[in-house]
């Protein structure tokens, strides 16, 4: 385990993309587990793996591309840290709300896949931009439901 460990720096730095859509899909997944084990009912894991696709579709890709976007177009410290931080919970954070919502209910085959997008959107971008800006990814796999 310590050498795979260790090995994991260097496939990030190597492999960058593959690495961050892995990554995701094993934090979504274990969002969805943990809020399922917190639940206490049975678990689901064909609910698991529709968060596990949509994080290996579109989150991964989408935060990859848009992060080293505003990397590039804001470089540097300290203002500028906080203006990308802003726009990434004004821009970002919409758009990776609703497309998780939205894929979700398409996953799970919902005739109305707008319908949990706009019960759940706005407590969900609140309760986000309130613990931590950077919790965009982790928030979204927990308070799905």
């Amino acid at each position: 385990m310590a050498g795979w460990w260790r090995a994991l720096p260097r496939a990030a730095q190597r492999y960058p993309w593959p690495t961050n859509v892995l990554l995701y899909a094993g934090l979504f997944s274990a969002g969805d587990a943990l809020q399922q084990r917190l639940r206490g009912g049975p678990a689901d894991w064909r609910q698991t793996r529709r968060v596990a696709t949509l994080a290996v579709t579109f989150h991964a890709n989408f935060n990859y591309v848009w992060l080293r976007l505003l990397e590039r177009a804001l470089p540097g410290r300290a203002p500028r840290v906080v203006l990308t931080v802003l726009c990434d919970q004004l821009f970002g954070g919409p758009i990776a709300l609703s497309a998780f919502y939205v894929g979700m209910s398409i996953l799970q085959e919902k005739d109305d896949v707008l319908l949990d997008l706009k019960q759940k959107f706005w407590n969900t971008y609140k309760h986000c931009n309130q613990v931590f800006p950077y919790s965009r990814q982790v928030c979204t796999g927990l308070l799905y439901s």
